[in-house]
């Protein structure tokens, strides 16, 4: 039989990753205090990082990094050492965008995985193919594919991961320059501030002045977890390093209890239902699958 997936949490601090655990969630991810997307975050410390392994190691589930930053020569200055004391605090795996990252984790940290972040926006075959032979062990590809290209992914028998839930960047796989552009905050080294949730006033020429903004709504894919543990997806990815403990409690039951239901093949459309109108509790936005089904559902 093949390995259970994975359903991975966002984690912003000891008491989020915690609450992600305990309400269901096999592995977080975290960002340390430099290299992360989320520097708005409060982040782990390489202390609160060791408290977090050993809570996470204690009951059988992992933690992973962030260091997925598109990094700038100034920014490469001391991630050598960064990562070292990662590794001692007892971190599963990096998740990385760079490829320069991957090879020197492989070298010299051979027993912690590498995988690549969707912000390397990977979307074909032949690019998961390159990943593999330098010795990365997951992929989280771009999150603008398809069913169908997801499923070409897996075939690879690399590990896929997948977007499943939460906020969806506007731009592709987070690669904006919006961010830079208005408020001088790079959104590539973990500065976004999120310039295409603004409401901006659009002037039709005459007297009306309306508003108008690129926000896409929120990602929700319940109705699709079966699809994927079907297919072979390895991970099921949460966004949301920022979002309250109430929302990863009950972000993390649901997708917990909507797994095991595939699993004991006790899934029905009535427990889905419920199962999303739990869910639908804790959207700031409305949802989406966006490019899963290629519909504007």
């Amino acid at each position: 039989m093949k390995k259970k997936i994975e359903l991975l949490s966002p984690a912003g601090d000891l008491g989020r990753l915690k609450i992600a655990l305990l309400y269901g969630a096999d592995a977080v991810y975290i960002g340390g205090r430099g290299y992360s997307l989320r520097a708005n975050a409060t982040n782990f410390s390489i202390e609160e990082i060791k408290e977090a392994c050993s809570f996470a190691h204690n009951l059988g589930k992992k933690v992973y990094q962030t260091v997925n930053i598109v990094f700038h020569n100034e920014d490469i200055e001391g991630i050598y050492d960064y990562l070292k004391e990662a590794v001692e605090a007892g971190i599963d795996a990096f998740i990385v965008s760079d490829p320069f990252i991957i090879s020197y984790i492989r070298k010299n940290f051979p027993s912690v995985e590498v995988h690549v972040s969707t912000q390397n926006s990977t979307t074909n075959i032949e690019t998961v193919k390159f990943f593999q032979k330098e010795g990365v062990s997951r992929v989280v590809p771009a999150r603008e594919l398809s069913k169908e290209e997801i499923k070409e992914l897996v075939s690879t028998g690399c590990d896929i991961e997948v977007f499943i839930h939460g906020a969806m960047c506007t731009f592709f796989s987070g690669r904006c320059t919006l961010s830079n552009y208005l408020t001088n905050r790079d959104s590539n080294r973990g500065g976004c501030s999120q310039v295409c949730r603004f409401a901006f006033d659009i002037d039709d020429g005459g007297e009306n002045t309306h508003k108008f903004t690129m926000a896409t709504k929120d990602l929700n894919m319940a109705r699709h977890i079966k699809y994927m543990i079907e297919i072979g997806v390895a991970s099921l990815k949460v966004e949301g390093r920022m979002r309250s403990h109430y929302y990863l409690a009950t972000v993390m039951s649901s997708y917990r209890k909507i797994i095991d239901a595939v699993y004991s093949n006790t899934l029905t459309d009535e427990f889905l239902k419920e199962q999303e109108k739990i869910l639908g509790r804790v959207a700031n936005r409305e949802t989406s699958t966006h490019y899963f089904t290629h519909m504007a559902d």
